[in-house]
């Protein structure tokens, strides 16, 4: 603790941030104090703006400036296809590593009653509400391979299969490129059980 109160509500300020402690919440206010005092303005506006101005799409709930995000609001895409995830982060590693073409619907989450996250909580009623409009014709599952992405994936493969909407789910197993004697047995006992014919 220093003996200026602003310092201190700054280090507690720099620990809302994911895998930041005290210690690395101290480090980075004396960096910015120290050396980077016209960049941490520029951090403090930014950050300002950020939160003020990003709001959600109303159609995918993924973070935009607008009420449709240029995603959503792109004749590039394939309104056939909808790949629902569990975070912006998620839209953006399956965007940058795949060729997808098709649209999102981000949850902000997953299933999770301890957390108090239920369907009302993950906007599954918006996603009712776009499957029944009759564009969907495949909905990938695309959240991870917890015990809560998968059972979130179960409720959503009921809602399309009652919408008359051929649900789909990411592969999940043995990784590219790597030997089976390093994976572990979770991984490799999914992968065995999901097995696929040659062709």
């Amino acid at each position: 603790m220093s003996s200026s109160p602003l310092l201190n509500e700054l280090i507690e300020a720099l620990r809302c941030l994911p895998g930041v402690g005290g210690k690395s919440a101290q480090r980075m206010a004396f960096h910015l104090l120290e050396r980077e005092r016209e960049r941490g303005l520029k951090l403090a506006d930014v950050l300002q703006q950020a939160m003020q101005k990003i709001g959600h799409c109303t159609r995918c709930r993924n973070f935009s400036e607008t009420p449709v995000c240029a995603l959503c609001a792109s004749s590039s895409r394939d309104r056939q296809v909808l790949c629902v995830v569990e975070s912006p982060t998620d839209l953006a590693a399956i965007e940058q590593a795949t060729g997808f073409r098709g649209q999102y619907f981000v949850l902000m989450g997953r299933l999770s009653p301890l957390d108090g996250l239920g369907p009302e909580e993950l906007g599954l009623g918006l996603l009712s509400e776009r499957l029944a409009e009759g564009e969907v014709e495949e909905l990938i599952l695309a959240t991870n391979p917890t015990v809560e992405g998968e059972a979130t994936a179960h409720y959503l493969a009921q809602l399309a299969r009652a919408a008359g909407i051929r649900p789909t789910r990411l592969a999940h197993g043995v990784p590219l490129g790597g030997e089976l004697e390093y994976v572990d047995r979770g991984t490799l006992a999914h992968a065995f059980g999901s097995r696929q014919s040659v062709e």
